[in-house]
């Protein structure tokens, strides 16, 4: 029987001491990789020394350096917590039961979202305690790098899809570890939300970590974006480091780990300035193709059957792209016009045709919401779902579902935006009292949030739901909605 009295759980590196909360025991700011700083600034993760003596689990690690969210209009502002001393950790959420008995859990790792800019797995946001308790799994959150220190491309100095290598290490060491905490590394479901979603599959479909997933859990995945082109990523590096003074060549490792990670940030924003265009979603730096845990592109990935076997369940919100554009005036200022040039320069010879079909459908169609519709089904909805035909159409277990709910008041026409499932999933509504995505949670909501939650805590411990017909394809019908 395992240690109730203490909560001691044994890791490859040293023992960490948690603590319960309701019911659940959690296991904060674990190590999974040494610090990366100093030469190990803008390398591959490298393993911790370890400790000797018994380490304090009780607070998260600080986030990975960051700039504020642009996505914290909608759904509150956040105090910086970022250091890069300390950040690449693990959170660990386990049912109390799970220290009363010997029986191995299903796991659930999940990845934070952030557009691969910004977040953190430590953040009350994500809090997996509660759902652990809730869904009797254990539930592991983690830090990953992003932004330039996690997506710059330069492989002459050891720079490539470092983000993705972080998540790697992290699988790698739920693999080693996670039995400790009464979960069971041969059935571990890998989610996400947004740009974490966007990492799930990928883990799902290289064939480095595919073998350390079993289910996959996707929500509001960008999945319209395609995986930065080599080309492209070594040019806006070049332009990165024009904007910091820094010769490109091997010299560069040098003088980047140099500089004070605020100097780093300060450039990578003037740099998405630079390169920000009206409706363009994308990131200066994301996960570049053919790099570190992005070895081939997500149409070739799925014909190639690298997710067959593994029971999927994916979705979106009603409204997610309101996220991106209720608080733009040029997007908001739109005319018919300008709405159809962003969207031709987007859409080729389609604008129009995409244009007049949501238009249709929309009570007011005014070019802002028109464009913003749009933005939803190109970025986030016709990308899950196309992953879904294709699942479901390969005889795999396939769920789809779509998140309804809007703010009872919704001064800025958010309706049900990107990240507005979140505080649902894991019932952390006392983590968001300033958003506008959420505004004030009523019992109804309190409902909706069981369950949402009991719905993917029964996919993540049985890899079906048993009062939600599987996904047949382009079956508008299956496609479960909470609202």
């Amino acid at each position: 029987m395992k240690d109730i009295t203490d909560r001691i759980a044994a890791t490859d590196r040293g023992r960490v001491r948690g603590i319960t909360q309701g019911g659940a025991v959690s296991f904060r700011g674990i190590p999974y990789a040494a610090s990366p700083v100093g030469e190990l600034r803008f390398a591959p993760p490298r393993p911790h020394r370890g400790w000797t003596d018994v380490r304090q689990a009780a607070q998260a690690g600080p986030a990975v350096p960051q700039a504020p969210s642009r996505l914290e209009r909608v759904m509150g502002p956040r105090v910086p917590d970022w250091n890069e001393d300390g950040s690449l950790t693990v959170n660990v959420h386990a049912p109390l039961r799970a220290f009363d008995d010997n029986t191995a859990r299903p796991v659930l790792v999940w990845w934070h979202g952030g557009g691969f800019t910004s977040g953190s797995g430590g953040w009350d946001w994500y809090d997996g305690g509660r759902l652990a308790a809730l869904g009797d799994f254990v539930v592991v959150t983690a830090n990953y790098r992003v932004g330039p220190l996690g997506y710059l491309y330069l492989p002459e100095i050891g720079a490539a899809n470092l983000g993705p290598q972080d998540q790697a290490a992290v699988l790698d060491w739920v693999r080693d570890n996670i039995a400790s905490f009464g979960g069971d590394p041969g059935r571990v479901t890998v989610g996400g939300q947004s740009a974490g979603a966007y990492s799930a599959l990928s883990l799902a479909l290289d064939p480095r970590t595919s073998g350390l997933v079993h289910r996959v859990l996707l929500q509001s995945g960008p999945f319209g974006l395609d995986p930065q082109d080599p080309q492209h990523a070594a040019e806006n590096a070049q332009a990165y480091l024009r904007l910091l003074d820094v010769p490109g060549g091997a010299d560069a490792g040098k003088a980047l780990r140099a500089l004070p990670a605020e100097q780093l940030l300060s450039a990578y924003g003037r740099l998405a300035g630079q390169l920000a265009r009206p409706g363009n979603a994308a990131p200066p730096m994301y996960p570049v193709l053919g790099g570190p845990g992005v070895p081939r592109d997500l149409p070739r990935a799925l014909t190639d059957g690298a997710l067959e076997g593994k029971a999927l369940l994916i979705g979106t919100t009603r409204d997610e792209a309101t996220a991106f554009t209720a608080f733009d005036p040029h997007i908001q200022n739109l005319t018919y016009d300008g709405a159809l040039e962003i969207l031709s320069g987007q859409l080729g010879e389609r604008a129009h045709d995409v244009y007049r079909r949501h238009a249709a459908r929309l009570e007011q169609p005014t070019p802002a919401r028109v464009f913003t519709a749009v933005q939803t089904d190109e970025l986030f909805r016709d990308g899950s779902l196309r992953i879904a035909d294709h699942h479901a159409a390969g005889g795999n277990a396939t769920y789809v579902y779509e998140f309804d709910h809007e703010p009872a008041e919704d001064e800025h026409a958010l309706g049900a935006t990107h990240c507005g499932e979140l505080p649902f999933f894991f019932n952390t509504f006392d983590a968001y009292p300033d958003s506008p995505m959420l505004g004030r949670p009523t019992d109804a909501a309190q409902a909706l949030g069981r369950t949402f939650a009991t719905a993917v805590a029964e996919f993540v411990t049985t890899g079906s739901v048993h009062d939600w017909l599987p996904y047949a394809p382009a079956t508008a019908a299956r496609v479960r909605h909470f609202g």
